[in-house]
């Protein structure tokens, strides 16, 4: 196989890829309104998953948290302030609701994290530090 060319006859790859776009809304990310989009086919995603790193679905969830993950870390600003603060601006900046952090906290806990109740512990800390691609400091 000649490493210049693509495999296959590359109107059957176009075509192909017409076709998934209009299934599954895969774009470069070019602005806030391409972000939250593409924030929500990672989330549709990731429950679609359900943790199963060897689903089906899963390199489309690497390909697509990857992008997201790519242009917040040049576009999204996490703000300076308590950790509780933080997690409420990148829940409402990701279009999140508390239920969606499932696998991090309960709802019960990240209600408590938002009304003061609790601080975030380090291990809270450091799953959403993941889920938000950003330091854990911004949550301790």
């Amino acid at each position: 196989m000649n490493a210049d060319r693509l495999p296959g006859p590359f109107p059957d790859i176009a075509e192909t890829w017409a076709m998934l776009r209009t299934q599954v809304p895969i774009t470069p990310i070019r602005n806030e309104q391409d972000h939250q989009q593409m924030v929500r086919l990672a989330n549709s995603l990731a429950d679609q998953l359900n943790g199963n790193e060897q689903a089906p679905l899963a390199d489309l969830f690497a390909i697509v948290t990857e992008l997201v993950a790519s242009w917040e870390a040049h576009n999204v600003t996490i703000p300076k302030g308590e950790p509780r603060e933080v997690l409420r601006h990148l829940l409402e900046t990701h279009g999140l609701k508390q239920k969606d952090l499932v696998g991090i906290a309960s709802p019960t806990v990240v209600s408590d994290i938002l009304a003061g109740r609790r601080a975030i512990s380090k291990k809270v800390a450091k799953a959403l530090a993941a889920r938000f691609h950003t330091d854990v400091s911004a949550f301790l």
